[in-house]
């Protein structure tokens, strides 16, 4: 797999809602899943299949500590990618809703 292959890997792993609220959660240090699980409103199986993809494209890591299983992310740069795409998308809205609101001619 080549660089520009892995970077759209990436971004197909973060670009789904309740990955990035993984991601959110994950910003201040590692979690059990049997924390991000209700911190973020899903069922445990839900969760723990968002967070198997973001594990197997390399955004997170795991460890276990007896039966509990703990995410953190392995590369912080991915919070990079996180505020550079709010930014876009606050831009985006900004530029639509002035638009929108234009009085016609």
């Amino acid at each position: 797999m080549n660089t520009l292959e892995y970077s759209a890997e990436v971004l197909k792993a973060i670009a789904q809602p309740t990955r990035l609220r993984i991601i959110e959660l994950l910003r201040d240090g590692e979690h059990c899943v049997c924390e991000i699980f209700p911190a973020i409103g899903h069922e445990q199986s839900n969760t723990s299949r968002h967070l198997q993809v973001m594990l197997k494209s390399g955004i997170l890591m795991q460890r276990k500590e007896g039966l509990k299983i703990f995410y953190s992310l392995r590369h912080p740069e991915v919070l990079e990618i996180l505020r550079l795409a709010e930014l876009v998308a606050s831009r985006e809205a900004t530029e639509r809703s002035a638009l929108f609101n234009r009085k016609p001619v």
